[in-house]
């Protein structure tokens, strides 16, 4: 680290001869060190299934499709994964399709769970180092040394969180060494080689971070983040080959394109796109595109029409194909050629339900003349913005522009007049326009001209709820006269200088409400209202754009392509191109012969990437073009000026010394006792490892990477179907797929040690979890979030170099360093800061306790409608002077803005806590009764009996679950007698079945509980409610319902648990919405009366008819006697005649006469017996 401090750095001396003996000896080593520090790089690519093993293969993120790998898994019959668990099915259980799966925030591509799905990409991970001609040796020597990468994905949240559950998700994986096929090595075993991971997908995110970090063995490499993002607007042709759907690709960088070309700004939605596009080429209409950021682009010919159309509200003086504004969206591209705006909407499967991607560029605002696109920085309300300010007819309006979902709609603002009418001028235009998100607030800068043809400016406010227009600020026409001061408070009273103010735009900064007028002065206000005069930036330079980090510091760019640096929060404007410090800074790198710099260059344009400053400049070396991204090395440069201006020449003796003075206030400054940072930042992490490999150099195959692919699949899976309304026994996303499987862990492990695994894969159940103990940095995080009453702590240490010592009648040390917190709404949060003064240490400590003030958020949602705030920590005297140095470079100190948003945060829920509600019903009512079809996810509850329902408050983050402590209403807003009866139910609906003042006889429940809501319209329930009496009135759905078998009826009640209004401690409202299943309802009156009557009739006339049968039953027999006794006499006399013919008559009369005998003498045997039997009787 540079000494700092203001007094003088400590003079050359001659060293001691055994001290210069010791820095020659530790002199290799320490270079050794810096050289394995400094030189060596990560390098990421992506891989598609066919390029895994393939050397030079590159891909885009284009397929959004899954794949199967269940015929890899049909090999791991002996292994922890069991089959019928991952198809969703329990014990005895016939298999059951699932329609989708929640993976993330939402639902996957929808496909059955009955298969093992794969991703459709791997990242391709090596490193590289600088001197080194093989980076083939590189990495086979890391393999051998135990280095693994080990890649952490982070998926960006979704725009729409209507449609996708916000959350912060991470998963960290191991990479898998993979050797590659390609080429065969007989001299060595391995030859080229190369680590894997999957690359995970999920739904309402498109933009990913991959963070690549050393295991701690072998080289050391410093971390290093790519972006890895879905590309939308590129698709496969007929040939399996990419092509763009926004035009055709140009494989030709032109010098008359960049060369001497003025840079532009590049506008996008913070953190939420993932193509971005940049115009400004001349006379073509070309952009360039990119989906890293830069890292590698293309630059495309955009298939529109050009049309130009000028009329005489729209006078066109010329017709060029330049592309002057382009936007880029979350989904949708926008562009402004001449006075014509045009859209396109990618392909996003991961992201609507229904792709919504343009098959050509639409164009929207026909009919207008389009002089500007204005951006909107960040997204609210699950939508983007886009403002066109219009000329011609429409002068004074605002074609304001919402994308949701790719969907693209425009209305004219301000609805019922223009800006020039509501304020009362006849010629007017607006130069530039903001909107500020959270106030739904619209603010433009207005030029408007006066009686005397003078020009002059006034920012106006629009609301666009109430349609209330107001002026807030006229901007004085000339720039004010600072008499060498740093900054000037703009009062009316101060003095003016003959330089017009001319301004360009406003920028607005939402975390820290600061609010910037440019052209060639910069203005700067926390309130709209009041505003400061930055007086460092001169007055003859004029501002073409700005560009800003919103985490405490921007870029300016000049029309004559100088930049400037901005500290928010100082008042101190230093200039970093041109300067002696970029001087120095050049004949440095063209010393170390660096590549990414040139005598001939030229600014495309500027921008932040994680808070980095990057140029993407375009060279021109030995008379070829190229086009790269490289960082601006702002804190070098401020340190290059900081000691080309405070330097003195001082004579000792017989020669000059020379010295510099450094006016940071302190040596060392660091963060100490800072919490653990999940509860804060709502990063959710999960943590999986490749399975393990019987191979004896520890390389996977084709197999084992797929497997790899699977399991992590499953394990996003699981973290989403676990936001359910039932809560598990176990609060754990991943508990239900090793449930069944952890007693017979031990023996896996002997299978895998005995290289006896099926498929030669093992899978350790304990690789594959949820991390929730990370452990904090010594920074502060990236962002906070605070709901009510919340605090977040941390400390301070600063080393300074003069310790002031007060002598008196006590005595006192007094610091010369000052701790400052400044908040960007003190009305919503609080500071509080404690100083201690170390004199042993010659240190001081400050305890800062930032704290929730519980007074500007109202309740919402998990992770919806957040305030958004910060807290700016400052040591005083310090901006732009004091640095640390790492192995990255120099990194700025003292300053240190984070992020606050209000609210709810994401990760946290309402549960059904089916476990102990089961128990607690089963103690108090004596006995339970399930329904006869047991549903394990859903038991019933019997109908006679009270229900005590409890509820969790889980918190998906940290791991906490516990029994919601609050108040709440419940309501039954849906229901029917079968799941698939299900019918929702209307307000008035939900009134008259749940209001304790209904008098239509329609409630389906009543408590003895006598708290309600402060309408009186609904019960106030709470864990220690008395429970809850079904009734299922006349009027009710569920009243009179008919049973289907013959058990009694049954009814689901759709159910709605919610805190909002009744719970004051929390801003979470907290609403859950889940089945109940109700059995045992009873029947009606009347058709209990009407069953009845029918069942005694039915009883009755069994009983009667069994009498009849048994007083009847003699008659009957004796009529079946005599039947039987005609039926045997008339076959008798039929087989007679059988007998006889007609030439023995004789024979005939004969017969006939024996016959007639027999059958008299039989019936009167029978009539005989007939007379005993009734005797008898």
């Amino acid at each position: 680290m540079f000494p700092v401090g203001p007094a003088p750095w400590p003079r050359l001396r001659v060293l001691w001869a055994l001290w210069a003996l010791l820095v020659v000896l530790l002199a290799p080593w320490r270079l050794w060190a810096i050289q394995e520090t400094q030189e060596c790089t990560w390098q990421v690519v992506l891989n598609n299934l066919e390029s895994v093993g393939k050397n030079d293969a590159i891909d885009h993120f284009v397929d959004q499709e899954l794949y199967t790998v269940d015929k890899v898994f049909d090999l791991l019959v002996d292994a922890p994964i069991d089959r019928d668990e991952v198809r969703g099915l329990g014990a005895d259980e016939w298999e059951r399709p699932w329609s989708c799966t929640l993976l993330g925030s939402g639902h996957l591509l929808t496909i059955s769970l009955q298969t093992y799905l794969g991703f459709p990409y791997y990242l391709k991970i090596n490193y590289s180092c600088t001197g080194e001609v093989s980076s083939e040796a590189l990495v086979r020597k890391g393999h051998l040394t135990g280095l693994k990468p080990v890649v952490l994905v982070t998926f960006q949240s979704p725009v729409n969180f209507h449609r996708w559950k916000i959350e912060q998700l991470q998963i960290q994986m191991e990479a898998a060494p993979f050797r590659s096929p390609a080429e065969r090595c007989d001299a060595e075993e391995v030859c080229l080689m190369s680590w894997y991971t999957p690359m995970p997908i999920k739904n309402g995110s498109v933009v990913m971070r991959v963070d690549v970090s050393s295991n701690g063995l072998g080289p050391f490499i410093p971390n290093k983040r790519f972006h890895v993002n879905i590309n939308g607007f590129l698709e496969r042709g007929r040939d399996h080959e990419l092509q763009f759907t926004v035009g055709n690709e140009l494989f030709h960088l032109i010098p008359r394109h960049f060369v001497n070309v003025p840079s532009r700004p590049l506008w996008y939605t913070v953190d939420q796109t993932p193509v971005l596009i940049l115009g400004g080429i001349p006379e073509e209409k070309a952009i360039l595109l990119t989906d890293t950021n830069f890292k590698d682009f293309f630059l495309v010919e955009l298939s529109i029409d050009s049309c130009w159309v000028g009329s005489f509200y729209c006078p066109q003086a010329s017709f060029t194909a330049t592309i002057y504004d382009a936007i880029a969206t979350e989904s949708t591209l926008f562009i402004r050629q001449n006075q014509l705006i045009y859209y396109f909407t990618g392909t996003y499967t991961t992201l609507y339900e229904n792709n919504h991607g343009s098959e050509r560029w639409v164009r929207v605002l026909a009919n207008e003349c389009i002089k500007r696109l204005c951006p909107v920085h960040f997204h609210s309300n699950g939508s983007e913005y886009v403002m066109a300010l219009t000329a011609g007819k429409n002068e004074g309006y605002v074609h304001f522009g919402t994308i949701t979902d790719g969907l693209v709609s425009f209305k004219l603002l301000p609805r019922d007049r223009s800006v020039c009418n509501a304020i009362l001028v006849d010629n007017c235009s607006i130069t530039w326009a903001v909107f500020i998100a959270g106030d739904y607030n619209l603010l433009m800068l207005v030029e408007i001209v006066g009686p005397t043809s003078s020009k002059y400016f006034q920012v106006v406010s629009y609301d666009l709820v109430s349609d209330y227009l107001v002026v807030l600020y006229t901007i004085p026409e000339f720039i004010p006269d600072a008499r060498g001061l740093e900054f000037l408070m703009i009062l009316g009273t101060e003095s003016y200088t003959n330089f017009p103010m001319v301004p360009k735009g406003m920028s607005y900064n939402p975390y820290n409400n600061l609010l910037l007028i440019w052209g060639n002065f910069l203005l700067q206000s926390f309130n709209s209202e009041n505003f400061i005069y930055l007086a460092d930036f001169p007055k003859e330079l004029s501002i073409k754009y700005l560009v800003n980090s919103f985490r405490g510091d921007m870029a300016i760019v000049t029309e004559n392509e100088e930049i400037w640096y901005l500290l928010e929060g100082s008042y101190q404007v230093y200039q970093l191109f041109p300067s002696k410090a970029w001087e120095v800074y050049i004949s440095l790198q063209v010393l170390q012969q660096s590549s990414r710099y040139a005598p001939n260059e030229t600014m495309v344009t500027l921008f932040y990437e994680d808070n980095k400053l990057y140029q993407l400049v375009y060279l021109i070396d030995n008379q070829q073009g190229r086009l790269i991204k490289r960082l601006m090395p702002v804190e070098q440069l401020l340190m290059y000026q900081q000691i080309s201006k405070e330097y003195v020449l001082e004579r000792q003796g017989s020669h000059l010394t020379l010295s510099f003075s450094n006016f940071c206030p302190f040596t060392v400054m660091r963060l100490q006792e800072l919490p653990n940072p999940q509860i804060y930042t709502r990063q959710e992490r999960y943590r999986a490892q490749p399975p393990r490999v019987l191979e004896p150099w520890g390389f996977h195959s084709e197999n084992s990477l797929a497997v790899y692919q699977g399991l992590v699949y499953y394990l996003l899976s699981l973290h989403s179907k676990y936001d359910k309304p039932y809560a598990d026994p176990v609060h754990d996303p991943t508990w239900r797929w090793w449930k069944n499987k952890k007693q017979d862990q031990d023996y896996y492990f002997y299978l895998a040690n005995n290289w006896r695994s099926t498929g030669s894969v093992h899978v350790d159940m304990t690789s594959y979890e949820k991390i929730y103990d990370l452990k904090a940095e010594n920074e502060l995080p990236e962002r906070i979030f605070l709901d009510k009453g919340t605090s977040y702590s941390f400390s301070v240490f600063l080393t300074t170099r003069k310790p002031e010592v007060q002598h008196g009648p006590s005595f006192q040390v007094l610091s010369p360093v000052d701790l400052a917190v400044v908040l960007a709404d003190p009305d919503c949060i609080e500071a509080m800061v404690k100083e201690k003064v170390l004199v042993n240490r010659n240190s001081v400590l400050f305890w800062v306790t930032l704290s929730d003030k519980r007074s500007c958020f109202d309740q919402g949602i998990s992770g919806h409608h957040l305030m958004k705030t910060s807290m700016l920590v400052k040591v005083l005297g310090s901006s732009g002077h004091c640095f640390q140095n790492t192995n990255r470079g120099p990194r700025m100190q003292s300053n240190l803005m984070v992020p606050v948003l209000i609210g709810c945060p994401p990760g946290k829920r309402l549960a059904f806590d089916i476990t102990y509600t089961l128990q607690y019903n089963r103690v108090q009512n004596k006995h339970y009764f399930d329904c006869v079809k047991v549903d394990p996810e859903m038991p019933c509850f019997l109908f006679r009996d009270i229900f005590y329902p409890f509820f969790l408050i889980q918190d998906l983050v940290t791991g906490d679950s516990g029994s919601f402590q609050g108040s709440y209403v419940l309501k039954v807003v849906g229901g029917g007698p079968t799941l698939d009866t299900i019918k929702e139910y209307s307000e008035e609906e939900i009134y008259r079945f749940n209001s304790p003042l209904d008098k239509t006889g329609s409630l389906i429940w009543t408590t003895e509980n006598t708290t309600t809501t402060e309408d009186l319209a609904f019960n106030i329930m709470s864990h220690n409610s008395l429970g809850i009496e079904w009734l299922c009135l006349e009027n009710s759905p569920c009243h009179d319902t008919i049973p289907h078998n013959i058990f009694a009826p049954e009814f689901f009640f759709k159910v709605l648990v919610s805190n909002r209004g009744v719970d004051e401690s929390t801003y979470c409202d907290y609403q859950l919405t889940f089945l109940l299943h109700i059995h045992g309802l009873p029947l009606s009156a009347r058709r209990a009366f009407l069953i009845l009557l029918v069942s005694a009739s039915l009883f009755v006339g069994l009983v009667i008819l069994y009498i009849v049968c048994c007083l009847l039953s003699p008659y009957m027999v004796k009529v079946c006697n005599i039947l039987r006794w005609k039926i045997n006499s008339i076959i008798g006399l039929e087989s007679n005649y059988t007998y006889s013919t007609p030439s023995d008559s004789r024979a005939f009369s004969h017969s006939g006469t024996v016959s007639w005998r027999s059958s008299r003498l039989n019936s009167r045997v029978v009539y005989k017996g007939a007379e005993e039997n009734k005797a008898e009787t």
